[in-house]
């Protein structure tokens, strides 16, 4: 836990730092999100060690709390400072709004989808405010209700297409998802309550309508703007941890059950830590509810060939990407019999 508390919890500090002082503070927090993560993926060898079976972790919902509060005081803060008369330079302003909205989206973004999973209202709350703020709300539904249930198939918008580059794959996924995760929370509740959509769509226009009052309409195009930047890395991620792997279509008719070869899995231990342990993505789907601590890296997983982040950019290029995963997807293939 202290390296999950360490890791996620240091570029708060120096986002803070950032917004009041700017000048090296906010250089400091791009720098730590980017060079300094790539760094220390590098120097660490050892992945972080697993947890023994049926541990528990007490402090890790205190610590998505933590984070959780942080991500919703940091938004308007980080708007006020990049868009307001905060006194920062421009150069500042630029470097602030680069490093956070990396936090908003490899930190926030990992920390909220834990938060979705819990079984206590609170931290689920917790979890849709996060992505409410960052205007994502149908991910909460479409992530539970569409993706567990039919990843590494054709009826999962976030399980990307051999062969589909991440543009593709953005400009299908956001609205299906969209529509996916709408019409599974309407068959789930009938009619009957308020429709979480009510909530993604209203809580948006709060934000949207609060932001623009609060700070005008450079606030709300700096808001918007990391929103989207938040959404973007939502989307690689999905796209990463996913392309090109899919479940077999047994003769029963059913799909074969998600194991670990339906999921690409990292193992560089610093991001591993930033990202809460969101690149041991085989073992979420394996286990939705485990507490992110104590996820594993299953024999049998499919593992990229460097950190989330790393690929994440090389996703941006679809030549690069697609001669470096292509070649692993056919030797996966050829490893793997077909039930």
């Amino acid at each position: 836990m202290r390296a999950f508390a360490a890791a996620t919890l240091a570029p708060v500090v120096l986002l803070g730092l950032g917004i009041l002082f700017g000048g090296p503070w906010a250089a400091g927090a791009l720098v730590y999100m980017t060079v300094l993560s790539f760094t220390l993926d590098r120097l660490i060898a050892r992945a972080l060690p697993e947890a023994p079976e049926g541990a528990e972790f007490p402090a890790a919902d205190a610590l998505s709390a933590v984070l959780a509060l942080a991500h919703l005081a940091l938004v308007p803060a980080v708007v006020w400072a990049v868009a307001g008369d905060s006194g920062l330079s421009g150069a500042a302003r630029v470097a602030l709004a680069a490093g956070a909205g990396l936090w908003f989206g490899q930190v926030s973004n990992s920390n909220a989808h834990e938060l979705i999973h819990r079984s206590d209202r609170r931290l689920y709350r917790l979890g849709v405010a996060v992505y409410v703020s960052l205007l994502y709300g149908q991910h909460v539904s479409a992530h539970r209700l569409v993706h567990h249930r039919h990843v590494a198939t054709d009826a999962d918008p976030n399980s990307a297409r051999r062969g589909e580059s991440f543009y593709a794959f953005a400009a299908r996924a956001w609205p299906a998802e969209f529509r996916a995760g709408r019409a599974a929370e309407s068959a789930l509740r009938k009619g009957r309550g308020l429709h979480p959509y009510a909530v993604y769509l209203g809580g948006a226009a709060l934000w949207v309508a609060g932001i623009a009052w609060a700070f005008g309409w450079r606030g709300l195009l700096v808001y918007l703007a990391l929103a989207a930047y938040a959404q973007a890395q939502l989307l690689l991620s999905d796209y990463v941890q996913h392309y090109g792997l899919r479940r077999a279509l047994l003769p029963s008719g059913r799909f074969e059950p998600v194991g670990p070869g339906h999921s690409w899995d990292a193992r560089p231990p610093f991001t591993a830590a930033l990202m809460l342990n969101a690149p041991r993505h085989a073992d979420h789907h394996a286990h939705p509810a485990r507490p992110y601590p104590a996820l594993r890296l299953p024999a049998g997983a499919a593992v990229l060939p460097h950190g989330l982040p790393v690929m994440a950019v090389l996703a941006l290029a679809p030549p690069v990407w697609f001669r470096l995963m292509d070649r692993r997807l056919d030797r996966l293939a050829r490893a793997v019999p077909q039930p």
